[in-house]
């Protein structure tokens, strides 16, 4: 059973809790057509309905808990309104967390793609290397099977499974290529079902093969490149300008119109958790525009 993120309780309790928001999620299911895309590519098995009843209820609870917490912080602080702030700070979190919970599975089907075209080339040199020194193309998927390729080796555990239990060897890959999430994946394997179909000699198809992969892994380079200098700049103007200028704000603010000493503690701890939030979020941005080719 999967388990949420940014939850409280086991995944039993959430799926038994999430019950209780079935019909709103029926409701709202149209306003999420790619949700169930999404888990069939991350591999989930729950209906895209009781996906979605699951999310409202973990965001539920973690509302209540962070609302709890937040009152708790400002009432300590004798700031007034503690439950009326407390609700509208937990209100705007909780969205933020609905809303990753949403794309979790995207996120789980992109880093199933990134395990598959990491290790993408990697295989395929093997799979050249074994087919010049004779062995048959059922061992190799057999030998990746067993392999240290990571998702790309649970993928060919199918396609032998498939081939053990009498299915013809090209369309068991063909049927591997349609039902995969990763584009390069596809292409190579048909590449590959495609060579079997026609008799062509396998190794000339696969270096075929890899010089296709070797060209476009240069042009993800060449974009990579060219995305880093607007990224650098982004990240000097919201983690080192912005804040820097926010604590003058803060200071100068704080003199002129006498802010409390609670208030303006309160203030600088907002910035710092904004600061951190926004180098974490910096470092997610860069490592996911990594080129997935680049092992």
């Amino acid at each position: 059973m999967i388990k949420l993120p940014y939850t409280f309780l086991p995944p039993p309790a959430i799926l038994k809790g999430s019950k209780l928001f079935i019909k709103p999620a029926n409701k709202l299911l149209p306003m999420f057509p790619f949700l169930g895309l999404n888990l069939r590519e991350a591999g989930m098995k729950e209906r895209s309905e009781i996906y979605l009843s699951m999310c409202m209820f973990a965001t539920f609870v973690f509302f209540i808990f962070v609302s709890a917490v937040f009152t708790f912080m400002i009432f300590a602080f004798r700031m007034g309104n503690a439950l009326l702030v407390g609700s509208v700070i937990s209100f705007v979190f909780s969205m933020f967390v609905f809303a990753q919970q949403l794309l979790y599975p995207k996120m789980l089907a992109r880093k199933k793609i990134k395990s598959l075209e990491q290790n993408l080339m990697p295989a395929l040199q093997t799979i050249i290397v074994q087919l010049n020194s004779g062995v048959p193309l059922f061992n190799i998927l057999s030998n990746l099977a067993l392999g240290n390729y990571g998702e790309l080796s649970k993928e060919f555990e199918k396609a032998v499974r498939d081939i053990n239990s009498g299915k013809n060897q090209a369309d068991a890959l063909e049927e591997l290529a349609t039902n995969n999430p990763s584009v390069l994946f596809r292409r190579a394997v048909w590449q590959i079902a495609n060579g079997m179909k026609a008799g062509a000699d396998m190794s000339i198809v696969m270096e075929e093969i890899m010089d296709a992969l070797g060209e476009h892994q240069m042009i993800q380079i060449q974009n990579y490149g060219a995305q880093l200098s607007p990224l650098a700049m982004f990240y000097m103007l919201g983690a080192v300008i912005v804040p820097s200028l926010s604590v003058t704000f803060i200071i100068i603010l704080s003199s002129f119109i006498s802010l409390s000493s609670s208030a303006t503690k309160m203030a600088f701890w907002t910035l710092l958790v904004i600061v951190v939030f926004v180098q974490i979020m910096f470092l997610g941005v860069i490592k996911s525009r990594r080129p997935n080719l680049l092992s």
